[in-house]
């Protein structure tokens, strides 16, 4: 995931609510063997917002989860992402966190909802065409929870997008309720001249 710091100037500019609730006025409707989930907390004290059925290729394993995460954030310019299909991924109470350098110095975790997310990206992956594709992955796996460290490369259609290409490290947290998996919480952190990849996060890894 990325949210670049111009993205984050940006969009605070244009939506005044600084990543607040998604307004999208139609929920999907759910085919009936779709599965769902309770409604999901939204910002700010406004109305929760249902969580929409998730298809059941998108959370039956934890391949599925992680592609649909990388899949639904991604498309060319002008094409309307399908924000209900990124929310049906999440636990309702799952959140997005963004680690982000501070104007005065170090670094901190900004921790938003998946509503939010949509709300301060969405419109500005849709305008330049974004696609984020995983080049790499470690997972970790006990029982029902599964921990995916997974190697992100970003690309831009636009040559007007106002940054770079991003690459950095998606650390995603799953959890699986007996009948479907969710995502838990999502942390990353972008690359930095100061901060590269190691090489060792450039290659996937076979666990134990």
């Amino acid at each position: 995931m990325h949210i670049p710091r111009t993205f984050i100037r940006r969009a605070s500019a244009l939506l005044a609510t600084a990543l607040g609730a998604l307004a999208i006025a139609a929920i999907h409707v759910a085919p009936a063997h779709s599965q769902s989930a309770p409604s999901t907390a939204s910002p700010q004290g406004q109305t929760p917002t249902p969580t929409p059925a998730a298809n059941p290729a998108d959370v039956a394993s934890v391949d599925a989860i992680v592609a649909a995460l990388y899949d639904v954030i991604s498309g060319p310019a002008g094409h309307k992402r399908d924000w209900d299909r990124m929310r049906s991924l999440f636990m309702p109470g799952g959140k997005m966190i963004p680690v982000l350098p501070r104007q005065p110095g170090g670094f901190a975790p900004r921790i938003i909802s998946p509503d939010e997310y949509i709300q301060r990206s969405g419109e500005l992956l849709e305008k330049y065409g974004f696609t984020e594709s995983e080049i790499a992955r470690r997972v970790e796996r006990y029982g029902n929870i599964a921990h995916v460290f997974s190697t992100y490369e970003g690309r831009f259609q636009s040559p007007d997008a106002p940054v770079p290409p991003p690459r950095g490290i998606n650390s995603i947290q799953l959890v699986n309720d007996g009948s479907r998996w969710w995502v838990m919480n999502i942390m990353w952190e972008a690359e930095r001249p100061d901060n590269k990849l190691p090489e060792k996060y450039l290659k996937s890894a076979t666990n134990p």
